[in-house]
């Protein structure tokens, strides 16, 4: 998802007091040294910046710096920094600050009714955007921290097949649905399966797209593989994406803030589908030099080379690395991988 923000939250206020400022930048800081980043240093430092973002509250801000709106999904949702700090350290068996604050501040998002609701970020909390993806976000950081929701989330999905709401969601919203059941440990209802399949089969092109966007496609990808079947024109697809890789190693080709989270979306087709070819491996390797080129001085990554660095980049670019195989202390043995977020741990040979 990828919607530029001009909105400060209330928690962004609240936030900068609490947050670590020790080594903070202020502003947009300057680019690391990429030469000298070894895999345990970025992961140190890394999970620094990480660190530095955890609030007295448990939550996470965008940046240590208060004066940082956020951007994508932190300025979306209050639930996103929480969720990414919780899957990473689980990847990499990080130590968070405050865990059991972290558990409570996302148990205060719950409604009587299950939903999980944003208390921050500048989406209306009661849109079924925010609904969906709140929700869906805190089942995951939940399980990441070793929890579950304490009202049964499980009815929430239900509203989305009313009258086909379902439809009527961007297409990045799709693997949305078997990620929240996953993360539940629950089975994916059979009908609203087929109902979501039915839609991005029958609205794929020639070529594989959904929507003429990677963020579609990915989404598309990263369903199939939740729900173990075979990505429809994975060939396909795959082609386009090589294709479509800029000589930078990006695949930034859309408005910026359409494309805030193609790097990771594209390197997750390419080894989640893309087998063990040269070509697949190369373009692989090139989007983690472009991630890794995102870099921040500060720990801390941003969408694009110098930009601020943010907890939602963070997640994208470190996750990127991950999936490149740049981080080999990466846990990808972890039996509930694929519910840590958006499949940066998922095995392309294993069937889930």
């Amino acid at each position: 998802m990828s919607i530029s923000a001009q909105h400060l939250s209330r928690r962004a206020l609240l936030c900068g007091a609490a947050c670590g400022m020790a080594g903070a930048a202020i502003g947009a800081p300057e680019r690391a040294s990429v030469a000298a980043a070894d895999s345990a240093n970025l992961a140190a430092e890394t999970s620094a910046f990480v660190r530095r973002c955890a609030c007295a509250d448990g939550g996470y801000a965008p940046s240590p710096d208060p004066k940082y709106k956020g951007y994508s999904d932190t300025s979306l949702s209050d639930l996103a920094g929480v969720t990414y700090a919780a899957t990473l350290a689980k990847t990499m068996g990080w130590q968070l600050p405050h865990p059991k604050r972290s558990i409570e501040f996302i148990h205060q998002h719950q409604q009587p009714d299950g939903v999980f609701m944003s208390q921050g970020g500048n989406w209306d909390p009661k849109s079924s955007l925010s609904v969906l993806y709140s929700t869906v976000q805190a089942v995951v950081a939940l399980r990441a921290l070793g929890e579950r929701p304490k009202i049964d989330p499980l009815k929430v999905m239900d509203r989305f097949f009313v009258d086909k709401v379902f439809q009527k969601l961007p297409w990045y919203t799709t693997s949305f649905f078997p990620l929240f059941y996953a993360a539940l440990g629950k089975p994916f209802p059979e009908q609203y399966d087929r109902a979501l399949r039915d839609l991005q089969v029958r609205n794929q092109t020639d070529d594989g797209y959904l929507g003429d966007h990677v963020a579609a496609t990915f989404h598309m990808a990263h369903y199939f593989r939740l729900i173990g079947q075979p990505t429809p024109k994975a060939t396909q697809i795959v082609r386009r994406v090589l294709r479509d890789q800029r000589p930078d190693g990006a695949w930034n080709i859309k408005e910026p803030d359409w494309d805030v989270h193609a790097c990771f979306d594209a390197v997750f087709i390419l080894r989640q589908l893309g087998g063990k070819s040269e070509s697949v491996r190369r373009a692989i390797q090139k989007g983690a030099d472009w991630a890794l080129g995102c870099r921040n001085a500060d720990g801390g990554f941003g969408h694009y080379p110098g930009r601020h660095s943010d907890m939602d980049a963070v997640y994208f670019q470190f996750g990127t690395l991950i999936q490149a195989g740049r981080l080999p202390t990466a846990k990808f043995d972890l039996p509930d991988g694929h519910t840590l977020g958006w499949g940066h741990a998922m095995q392309p040979d294993k069937v889930y």
